[in-house]
């Protein structure tokens, strides 16, 4: 007999006020958001000069707009495209659930784009503050995805091994606290420890490289315990959907990393 920890079930309904219900995934979102906010204002403060409090202040919408257009349009066509494409009008219902990390990511990185070209602000210069700040999101999102009983790891006989509502009687990885962990601490402190040094902020897209990279491979390690998604499953040589998309951030990361030059 495998002894695993009970599953700490929370409902996901924070508050529920006739149709308004508030949900933790909802509310991991919106603080992620704030925080990061909160933070990057910040960041930007000490030298080399590379935006005002007021463009970080006004960059929360682009970023807000970015994550969730992003998010749910790569959900649509990377994980779920063919359901989709069948039933065009679910890709609008935002509520059931099915965001893409990939894609939200991408959304703010055009947003980043078009943001910082407008108020003639270094976009690599930008981007080193702001991906700074995205492992408090990305912390938060996986704690409410263990609190939502949802991506849950593999099967294993591991002590800390839980048995997840819906997931069958087998007991499983926590998958969902070690990639909080991973690409979010971690993550965090990794970039807040580089940021400190000045010649590194100097060198304008050598942290969002760090970031991307950084992800890439705590996403690839993160994905080795967790189970791949049903419809889905596991692609070459027992890879995941997940790996795939991280290994164009690794490059990206590693290039952004080697032509990131001294700014004075």
């Amino acid at each position: 007999m495998v002894f695993a920890i009970p599953f700490p079930t929370i409902d996901p309904v924070i508050v529920e006020i006739g149709p308004l219900a508030i949900r933790w995934y909802a509310l991991a979102y919106i603080a992620g958001l704030l925080l990061g906010w909160l933070y990057c204002r910040r960041l930007v403060e000490g030298p080399p000069a590379i935006a005002k409090r007021q463009d970080v202040d006004d960059f929360l919408i682009w970023a807000t707009v970015g994550v969730i257009v992003g998010g749910r349009l790569g959900y649509v066509l990377f994980y779920n495209f063919e359901y989709y494409l069948a039933e065009p009008l679910a890709a609008l219902q935002v509520w059931q659930g099915g965001m893409s990390f990939h894609g939200g990511l991408l959304g703010v990185v055009i947003a980043l784009w078009a943001f910082s070209r407008r108020r003639r602000i270094s976009v690599l210069g930008f981007a080193d503050a702001i991906a700074c700040a995205a492992p408090i999101g990305l912390l938060l999102g996986r704690i409410a995805n263990f609190i939502n009983a949802e991506l849950w790891g593999r099967v294993t006989d591991v002590p800390w091994a839980m048995v997840f509502p819906g997931a069958g009687p087998e007991p499983r990885h926590p998958s969902q606290l070690y990639q909080a962990g991973l690409e979010g601490l971690i993550l965090l402190v990794v970039l807040f420890v580089l940021w400190r040094r000045e010649s590194l902020r100097r060198r304008h897209g050598f942290l969002a490289g760090v970031f991307l990279a950084g992800y890439a491979i705590a996403r690839g390690i993160g994905e080795l315990f967790r189970a791949p998604d049903a419809h889905i499953g596991f692609l070459v040589a027992g890879t995941t959907m997940g790996q795939w998309l991280s290994l164009p951030m690794l490059f990206l990361g590693i290039y952004l990393m080697l032509r990131a030059r001294p700014r004075t």
